[in-house]
């Protein structure tokens, strides 16, 4: 996934910031406290996030620390008021790749989350696997063997998704959220017709993988050969 979250609990200037990344081409989605974005993350794998330090749950460095300490590198810009020198040496050394102090050029917060994006640790592993399929990434492929079908940039995002949980369950929100993001307005059957696609092609490579509906909890790839 290339969108970001920005958790930043004043409202004009996540609207703002949000503009101006979208306008950059960079998907965002918005949250004004830690606790929310931090279950988001979980759910959805950003690219990066930008975390403004003095939030209603606390110190955004709090997020950056439990990101680490979960082994997630998920690349982190802080922004704050605090200039002083020992504060972005202790944002820098909780785990934070960039330090960005209020005010700030909107260009310098868009060039800075770009370089962010651009390091290994934003980018997803190249295939993920799952049973006896393959997701190509880079190439937005569903592989069985040698044999491929081309996805949709939604089918590749909830494949993504649902390979990266190995038979665990995902709840409806969590794919759309993954496909069209949280900010994203999205019709009410837009996943059904993308899981419709998914299973297609799924049994078109002669997989024993299915995309089992689980009621009243979410979505989960099966081996029905296994079972």
């Amino acid at each position: 996934m290339n969108r970001i979250a920005l958790v930043e609990d004043h409202v004009r200037l996540a609207g703002l910031i949000r503009q101006a990344l979208q306008a950059a081409g960079i998907p965002t989605d918005v949250f004004h406290a830690m606790e929310a974005a931090w279950v988001a993350h979980r759910e959805v794998g950003y690219a990066a996030l930008v975390i403004d330090r003095g939030l209603p749950d606390g110190d955004g460095l709090a997020l950056v620390k439990r990101l680490r300490a979960e082994r997630q590198g998920t690349p982190c810009l802080m922004l704050t008021a605090r200039d002083a020198l020992h504060d972005r040496i202790d944002g820098l050394e909780s785990g934070a790749d960039d330090y960005l102090a209020k005010p700030f050029p909107m260009e310098e917060l868009v060039a800075r989350v770009r370089a962010l994006m651009r390091r290994p640790a934003a980018v997803r592993p190249p295939r993920a696997m799952f049973g006896d399929i393959e997701v190509d990434v880079g190439q937005a492929l569903l592989l069985r063997g040698a044999t491929s079908v081309a996805l949709a940039p939604a089918e590749l995002q909830i494949a993504i998704t649902l390979v990266q949980q190995q038979g665990r369950t995902v709840r409806r929100a969590a794919l759309e959220a993954a496909a069209w993001g949280l900010s994203e307005a999205v019709t009410p059957n837009a996943l059904d017709v993308a899981l419709h696609r998914l299973r297609k092609k799924l049994a078109s490579l002669g997989s024993s993988l299915r995309i089992v509906n689980l009621r009243n909890h979410g979505y989960a790839l099966q081996d029905v050969v296994a079972e």
